[in-house]
């Protein structure tokens, strides 16, 4: 099946703005399987529990997801609250990964 929508700039009706936001929400859902695929190759990476949070990589990437909002001119204050429940998100994700991973 092959996703057809209109970019943003391109809409004339709201039937097309609500299917590019579907299609859009589906390649975030994509991306955020990714990233969590990720948060699960990190839990079987790391040998201790504890090394999971860390509060100084968190703050780069809220603060990474600020900046480029701010150079998109989005709501960087409002994304870097998004970004903030994402790494908490995340991190509770991987904490429950390391958990139960199986261990030699």
């Amino acid at each position: 099946m092959t996703n057809t929508y209109l970019l943003p700039e391109n809409c004339e009706t709201m039937i097309e703005v609500r299917e590019g936001v579907d299609a859009t929400d589906r390649a975030l859902m994509e991306l955020l399987d990714r990233r969590f695929g990720y948060m699960r190759a990190a839990a079987r990476i790391k040998t201790q529990r504890d090394a999971v949070r860390d509060e100084g990589r968190k703050s780069e990437v809220i603060k990474n997801a600020q900046k480029d909002a701010e150079a998109r001119g989005l709501p960087a204050r409002d994304i870097a609250e998004i970004w903030e429940q994402l790494v908490e998100t995340s991190i509770a994700y991987e904490l429950l990964e390391w958990d139960n991973r199986d261990r030699p």
